[in-house]
């Protein structure tokens, strides 16, 4: 039996892409520490070799981890919790292809469980069937979230308190470690009643087939009861036993509740209990263990405190912001403790996935040869001349960038302008532009834009980029102001590759921010010096305010962003409308920001593959920019929402010039850099 739905394809995505780092994030240490973890790190706390913890911004299915996977000894545990809210082609699409490259990753002792609900079980578990073989599957596990209470306590049917957990292995042997539960008060009462001379309870058990030799061995540790009737039995003591064995019912493990310490207000977060329970159970400390629908990253961070390498991935970026500070947590409470703890990496497949999209990144397609160039053979187009292979290329590469617009514009919501020469489309008025698919948006970029804006005699106009040249505003927005020209930069989110979100209208795409960081030169000790955040100017504009309180019903209220204030528009049972500014100054807006002392010193290498077909031996290649080492940063948390607006000292071991990056992430989960020069010494 196979199951089949609308756009099935048994073709899997393997096209290796290399990643773009981000960032580097090791947690800060205001002196060296005095002895290095593991001689992992150098004086400064930094990791010097060994495997870097990863957290991805990004889709497994793009993902290029299978080389460094291996490496690492393959992926012995993968938990996923993907969403259940999806229609049911959409979403066995989407997990069927993600499937069959999770069990291509997998190590042959590893095991995969993956979290869904009455929703979506019945579906999940054919496909599991089809990409493992039902032999390998182990386990339905039912978890109890919660008990009835509210609607569902008076639903007409059973209350739906539960989860399942899958559980399918990639092969046989695999890792297992039974786990157990303590004993309840009542079972001990009830089963072990009888208690020796040292007050040590027990019970009592059928002696087996122990030989004389062995009993009486037993009998010098005084574990033989003698019967009345001359027979012995076992003392099975209560504290040598390791409790009870725990089934396939896991009723012990309470969701994370409003008041609970480890809350992050995500609304998927899932108790750390239940992923400990299931990482000691089929893992190992030091084995590699991954989550890709990563949420608030309680897989990982419990990976961590056990000891277990980690990769967690996620397409939303709130998820990885959040992700960022939970780890960054982790690793303060585990230096505080004393323990060992790895650096995590922050990636992206950015401009890489964006050139596999458009196929720019093909060199070997289309006649190329071996050193990069194109051959002059001709070819017949189907205009009836001849092109050159390099024509027909272009040609290629052209098509796909019209369709790649196409498909930015249809995530915008914008109506695509034909035969309008510099500008893609329109939206509510606004003319809309695209900026180069590879490149960062510049001043001459804006400078254009302001141009054809004028000729056209238009006066707004939407530039949507997925980079932006650091220190481009706010003085290029003042300029264009100056000309009578709104102009409104706003970020390309990496959600445009995901079919799913743009179909369903979920594409979110972000205005531009402005950071400023002030050097603050330590008068006594010229080499030490601290950055202070001085400002961080937004200017976030999603839709009209009077429009939303217009649409909004009685009762109901919205929170909306209007020129760089985060506004709250309510309007009572009467039809009253009120309005509240939530952002009262610009630090309300930051919920972290971060420092790298020196931003030029590492130079950001990637491994390509030598050729296109991406099977043979790779090759270290500088992209020409440089990793963000995050050596100092403060952030906002559920319980602290105090922020820190001067950096830690940092003294320079040699006096010169440095280049100092401040990155900046706003409540949105969009982040923001500047670079600012110094000088000490």
């Amino acid at each position: 039996m196979e199951l089949v739905w609308n756009g099935k394809n048994r073709e899997v995505c393997t096209t290796v892409l290399p990643f773009q780092s981000l960032e580097h994030v090791d947690e800060p240490r205001k002196t060296a520490p005095e002895s290095p973890q593991f001689s992992l790190f150098d004086s400064r706390g930094r990791q010097l070799k060994g495997w870097t913890n990863k957290l991805i911004l990004s889709s497994l299915k793009s993902g290029a981890l299978r080389r460094q996977i291996e490496d690492a000894g393959g992926l012995k545990l993968i938990y996923i919790g993907p969403p259940f809210d999806v229609g049911a082609d959409s979403f066995i699409s989407m997990i069927y292809e993600r499937l069959i490259l999770m069990r291509d990753l997998l190590a042959e002792d590893g095991s995969i469980y993956v979290h869904c609900d009455w929703r979506v079980n019945a579906f999940i578990r054919q496909v599991m069937d089809e990409v493992f073989g039902r032999d390998f599957f182990k386990n339905e596990i039912t978890w109890k979230r919660q008990p009835p209470r509210g609607a569902r306590a008076v639903a007409s049917q059973y209350a739906r308190t539960s989860d399942n957990l899958l559980f399918y292995t990639r092969d046989k042997p695999y890792i297992w470690n039974p786990q157990f539960r303590k004993y309840s008060e009542d079972y001990i009462k009830s089963k072990f009643t009888n208690m020796d001379a040292g007050g040590r309870r027990y019970r009592v058990g059928d002696i087996g087939d122990y030989s004389a030799k062995s009993i009486e061995r037993l009998r010098a540790e005084g574990k033989i009861y003698d019967y009345p009737s001359g027979k012995v039995g076992l003392k099975r003591f209560l504290d040598e036993q390791k409790g009870e064995v725990i089934s396939d019912i896991w009723s012990d493990i309470p969701e994370v509740n409003a008041m609970a310490i480890e809350r992050l207000a995500y609304p998927t977060q899932k108790p750390e209990a239940l992923l400990e329970r299931i990482i000691k159970a089929s893992s190992n400390e030091g084995d590699l263990v991954a989550d890709f629908f990563c949420g608030s990253g309680t897989c990982a961070a419990v990976a961590e405190k056990l000891g277990r390498k980690w990769i967690a991935t996620d397409l939303g970026k709130f998820a990885i912001h959040t992700t960022r500070k939970r780890f960054i947590q982790v690793q303060r409470e585990r230096k505080e403790a004393g323990r060992n703890f790895r650096a995590f990496e922050v990636l992206n497949l950015g401009r890489y996935e964006r050139q596999h999209y458009t196929g720019i990144d093909s060199s070997q397609a289309f006649g190329m040869t071996k050193d990069g160039g194109a051959t002059n053979d001709p070819v017949i187009s189907t205009e009836g001349r001849n092109l050159t292979r390099r024509e027909m290329k272009q040609r290629i590469l052209q098509q796909k960038e019209r369709e790649f617009r196409a498909l930015i514009l249809r995530a915008y919501k914008a109506q695509p302008l034909k035969d309008a020469g510099f500008f893609h489309g329109k939206n509510a008025g606004r003319l809309v532009v695209i900026g180069p698919i590879n490149l960062p948006v510049g001043r001459l970029f804006v400078e254009e834009v302001i141009t054809e804006c004028r000729k056209r005699g238009a006066v707004r106009v939407d530039v949507l980029a997925f980079e932006f040249e650091m220190g481009l505003f706010p003085a290029a927005l003042d300029e264009a102001k100056a000309k009578g020209i709104d102009l409104a930069p706003k970020y390309i989110p990496a959600e445009v590759f995901d079919k799913r979100a743009v179909d369903k209208g979920q594409v979110v795409f972000h205005d531009i921010s402005f950071v400023e960081a002030t050097p603050r030169y330590d008068q006594k000790d010229k080499l030490t010096l601290q950055i202070e955040l001085t400002d961080f100017s937004v200017y976030y504009t999603q839709g009209a305010a009077e429009a939303a309180a217009a649409s909004l019903k009685n009762g109901k209220s919205q929170i909306m962003c209007e020129q760089g204030r985060l506004i709250k528009i309510s309007k009572d049972q009467n039809g009253v409308t009120t309005r509240q500014t939530l952002t009262k100054h610009w630090t309300d807006w930051v919920d972290y920001w971060a420092v790298d002392f020196d931003y030029m010193r590492r130079k950001e290498i990637i491994m390509v593959p030598k050729n296109a077909d991406g099977e043979s031996d790779f090759e270290e290649r500088w992209t020409g920019g440089y990793i963000f080492e995050n050596e100092w940063q403060s952030f906002r948390t559920r319980k602290n929402r105090e922020l820190e607006l001067i950096s830690a000292p940092q003294a320079y071991e040699r006096p010169g010039r440095y280049t100092v990056a401040v990155k900046v992430i706003d409540i949105f989960g969009n982040d923001t850099m500047t670079l600012v020069p110094v000088h000490v010494g």
